[in-house]
């Protein structure tokens, strides 16, 4: 039975969707201001892998990642470009398909917008309204009052009191509680703005997830991720709304994937150490970089540096080395087998993808041993779970087409006159040139092959 370690629960549970074989899943997305960074792709990378696994058991998913298109962020970055709102989101979400789309990752059965929604987001404020778990001062905004929602503190372990000891924002004349949170922000000069019942403005951050996730999963859904960051106070504070409104349970299971790091510090504009998706796919292989992600626990801190992408990128080779030359054969896996028995109980432990990476690689050393069709055809199967290995290996091995591949067969046929006239000089010297360049050549039965260093 799979295994999801809860972060409302502190511990692994067993798994029990709400429907037999129906799963709702909700991950907070991007705030599309600027281009992805590596945080965003792991948040990207990680639930599309759950969204795999979960379909490969046989489940239905209906899958949801949110897209914040209104935002203080926005509004900010739009006036200093002097562009419309709509055009700086559009861009941003075209480049965020884009860098998913390269990582491997799949379409969202639904990708809201926050903007799409603002009327189910003004009909859940009414209702909390409605309840006295928010109010009105008469500014314009409304608030949610967080010591009137018994259960505020749950998922993050925060008391109240802690979290009054520790408080640091800034006074609000109109907040009965400096802890109260805004749910609905009057207008002002030159943002966009919507009617409502407390004039017009425009939504908080908070209430959006909840009123999107509720009209395209409904009240009660099994499980709901994001980045750890996220943990508090958005979720916190989704978990306040959302159960304040309805008076029962939200979410069954809570995932949150750890924090990216650089180079073993936390990764910020400020220190130097920021990179954007697109910054690193400059330098390395979409596909190493899921491999590189995946390679780590999810709930694990994720330490981003050049040695490790290059780590990442000689075990990827090893993978895809054990699969050329062999005709794969397309098989349905035999999870009673013990390498897929292996690779399913990793999967099952919490998404355990270190674990069951290894279990690739064992079966790697099995084809590299028998050359067999069958053991090839099992590990591309397997790796097709966590969307590695389905690229023709050659095509991997040498990478992509910013190579000059007629000057490297030219030079490896130079190389075999060389050796036949025993210069074998002549023929290290070629070896050398190509390594230098960064291509490596092997020899075997069949022949010279090559590949990127």
């Amino acid at each position: 039975m799979l295994k999801i370690y809860n972060t409302l629960a502190r511990e692994k549970q067993d798994f029990h969707p709400i429907h037999p074989e129906k799963i709702g899943i909700y991950v907070c997305g991007m705030t599309v201001y600027d281009y992805c960074h590596l945080g965003h792709a792991r948040v990207m990378v990680v639930f599309d892998m759950v969204a795999k696994w979960l379909r490969a058991s046989g489940y239905e998913v209906n899958y949801v990642r949110n897209v914040t298109d209104i935002d203080d962020k926005i509004i900010r970055r739009a006036i200093e470009n002097g562009e419309s709102i709509s055009d700086l989101t559009s861009r941003f979400i075209a480049a965020m398909h884009e860098d998913a789309e390269r990582l491997g990752v799949g379409a969202p059965d639904h990708e809201p917008r926050a903007t799409q929604y603002v009327a189910q987001m003004i009909a859940m404020i009414a209702t909390l309204v409605e309840k006295k778990l928010a109010y009105a001062p008469g500014n314009g905004d409304v608030y949610y009052s967080v010591r009137d929602f018994a259960g505020y503190g749950k998922l993050s372990g925060k008391s109240l009191e802690d979290l009054r000891a520790g408080e640091r924002v800034e006074v609000d004349p109109f907040k009965r509680d400096p802890l109260d949170f805004v749910l609905w922000k009057a207008a002002k000069a030159g943002e966009p703005s919507w009617d409502s019942p407390w004039g017009p403005g425009r939504p908080g951050w908070h209430i959006e997830c909840s009123a999107m996730s509720e009209e395209l999963l409904g009240e009660h859904f099994d499980i709901h991720g994001g980045g750890q960051d996220l943990q508090f106070p958005h979720h916190e504070n989704e978990i306040a709304q959302s159960e304040g409104a309805h008076g029962h349970t939200f979410v069954n299971y809570w995932m949150h994937n750890g924090f990216v790091r650089v180079d073993d510090e936390k990764m910020s504009k400020s220190l130097g150490n920021f990179f954007t998706v697109r910054e690193v796919l400059e330098k390395f292989d979409a596909e190493v970089v899921r491999f590189f992600i995946l390679r780590a626990h999810y709930r694990s801190p994720l330490n981003y540096s050049d040695a490790h992408l290059q780590d990442a990128k000689s075990s990827l080779t090893r993978l895809y080395t054990a699969l050329d030359g062999i005709d794969a054969e397309n098989i349905a896996i035999d999870w009673e087998e013990p390498h897929a028995k292996r690779f399913r109980e990793a999967m099952e432990d919490d998404f355990n993808t270190p674990e069951a990476i290894s279990v690739l690689f064992d079966l790697a050393n099995e084809v590299n041993k028998s050359h067999s069709a069958d053991d090839a055809g099992l590990l591309k199967e397997l790796g097709h779970m966590l969307g590695l290995l389905q690229r023709a290996p050659r095509t991997f091995l040498q990478g992509g087409n910013d190579i000059d591949s007629s000057r490297i067969e030219a030079l490896i046929r130079q190389r075999m006159d060389a050796r036949k006239s025993r210069n074998f000089a002549e023929s290290d010297r070629i070896r050398d040139e190509l390594l230098q360049s960064g291509i490596v050549l092997e020899d075997g039965p069949q022949g010279t092959t090559w590949r990127r260093a």
